[in-house]
């Protein structure tokens, strides 16, 4: 039996949550999330807490299992408290500012790098190398950081780029670095 599974979903109180079928929206005080679940997974509300069920042992079953009471459990939180992604840009000259609705960005490039802020995200820019991306859907969240990181991400020599927040990167030795024989 799945052990994350297994485990009801707690519903805080000011959140709303309808069960139709496969189909579950939470609505909280930042907004609302809607998702369709595989059909054979058995959700259902009991007072304050969501449980997730399987019909049999079936290794798609148990492979769903958890997917499905850990992405209610995503929703919850994200209408609750959100979901954020922080990122920080190293680099001579490299700087990021907002604009309106969008982050404009000096990355290297012969031109500026403009992202504009999609619908369910909010981008802050606390300080000229740090960006924040906020918003409640964990997915989404994630998937709009990815892209900023894309616009030019870290390079191994002198750790030039925009990196996560807590991310490592694994540094080369340049040319310089190599023994002689």
């Amino acid at each position: 039996m799945s052990r994350i599974g297994k485990k009801p979903v707690v519903i805080p109180a000011g959140v709303d949550v309808k069960i139709d079928g496969s189909t579950v929206t939470v609505k909280g005080p930042k907004g609302t999330l809607t998702n369709t679940f595989h059909k054979d997974m058995l959700i259902k509300q009991e007072g304050a807490e969501i449980i997730v069920e399987r019909p049999d042992d079936e290794k798609m079953h148990r492979s769903l299992h958890g997917l499905t009471r850990t992405l209610i459990d995503n929703m919850v939180t994200g209408v609750t408290q959100g979901y954020s992604k922080a990122l920080k840009i190293e680099g001579i000259g490299y700087r990021a500012q907002k604009k309106g609705k969008e982050l404009v960005m000096n990355l290297g490039y012969s031109h500026t790098v403009v992202v504009p802020e999609i619908d369910g995200i909010t981008i802050d820019v606390p300080s000229q190398t740090e960006i924040v991306v906020n918003g409640i859907d964990k997915q989404v969240v994630g998937q709009f950081a990815a892209q900023i990181r894309e616009k030019r991400p870290p390079e191994p020599y002198k750790g030039k780029g925009i990196r996560y927040v807590g991310e490592h990167i694994i540094r080369k030795e340049g040319k310089a670095g190599k023994g002689k024989k």
